[in-house]
């Protein structure tokens, strides 16, 4: 499976094993899914040139109301 994501301002808490901070991604499936990522990591490989990696990472939309709607602490 494919998907293309986008960052939004939104962060929440998810609980599962104690807490710990995610940013909410919209996404969609290359088949047409929309879908939410929790993103709490992100890495990449040594040795790029990752100021472009960096510039694109710190930007952030406003998140749709569906998103808005989401409780800051979530129970995984």
């Amino acid at each position: 499976m494919k998907v293309s994501a986008e960052s939004t301002e939104k962060i929440v808490e998810l609980t599962a094993h104690g807490p710990i901070p995610a940013r909410v991604w919209e996404a969609m499936t290359d088949g047409g899914v929309e879908c939410f990522l929790f993103v709490t990591r992100v890495m990449v490989r040594k040795g790029q040139d990752l100021s472009q990696f960096e510039a694109e990472l710190n930007e952030q939309r406003v998140p749709t109301a569906e998103i808005q709607a989401i409780p800051l602490r979530l129970i995984l």
